[in-house]
């Protein structure tokens, strides 16, 4: 599935151990931009995924995520995961786009 917005909080990052070694996992809100905004809560696992997608508080954002739910001792738990975060002007600067510069 995939949502565009803005990001409205970056939660602070938890981290751990488990059998398969050490984890970490952050979330965000994610506010669309329509009439009535929808918010989002995801998050993203893994250090190089959280260093790599660098998601900052402002920021206009398409994510990519999977829907999950789990069931562990007769109770339901979710999440949203992250796989993929794109910058929503990260094209503006593309060969079919260029940016002019002034020259002295």
């Amino acid at each position: 599935m995939e949502i565009k917005g803005k990001i409205i909080a970056v939660l602070p990052a938890k981290s751990g151990t488990s059998a398969r070694g050490q984890w970490q996992n952050q979330q965000y809100v994610l506010e669309t931009e329509e009439q009535y905004p929808k918010r989002l809560l995801f998050d993203v696992f893994g250090e190089d995924k959280i260093k790599q997608f660098s998601i900052q508080q402002g920021e206009c954002v398409k994510v990519s995520y999977d829907p999950r739910a789990e069931e562990k001792n007769g109770h339901w738990y979710g999440s949203n995961r992250a796989w993929n975060v794109e910058r929503e002007n990260a094209t503006e600067a593309s060969p079919n786009n260029p940016q002019t510069t002034a020259t002295a």
